[in-house]
């Protein structure tokens, strides 16, 4: 379990590093609007998001210690609707790009 995860899980390999969370979290508090607050931890909606993108698996075989499926597949649709997750993901695949010379 890393000191940075609110919930009380061991953590997964596809989990953000805390480097990796302190460079997208800002990005996420800028997208969020004026809909709702979030019920969950945004970085354990990452988490699971990464999770499946990680493993493959489906939404409903999302691990127990994750949020729950419903909940995360709702974010991910409405990241992917307004640009949350492409910026994720460039914000994320920066360091590896710019280490390759690319844009």
């Amino acid at each position: 379990m890393t000191a940075a995860n609110s919930w009380s899980r061991r953590s997964y390999p596809s989990d953000l590093t805390h480097s990796q969370w302190y460079r997208i979290a800002p990005l996420l508090e800028r997208g969020r609007g004026s809909g709702r607050p979030l019920q969950l931890p945004p970085r354990e909606v990452v988490n699971a998001i990464n999770y499946r993108w990680t493993t493959g698996c489906s939404w409903r075989m999302l691990p127990h210690d994750l949020p729950r499926w419903e909940a995360v597949y709702a974010h991910f649709r409405r990241w992917q609707r307004n640009g949350t997750l492409k910026r994720l993901r460039e914000e994320l695949t920066r360091p590896v790009r710019m280490r390759r010379g690319q844009s």
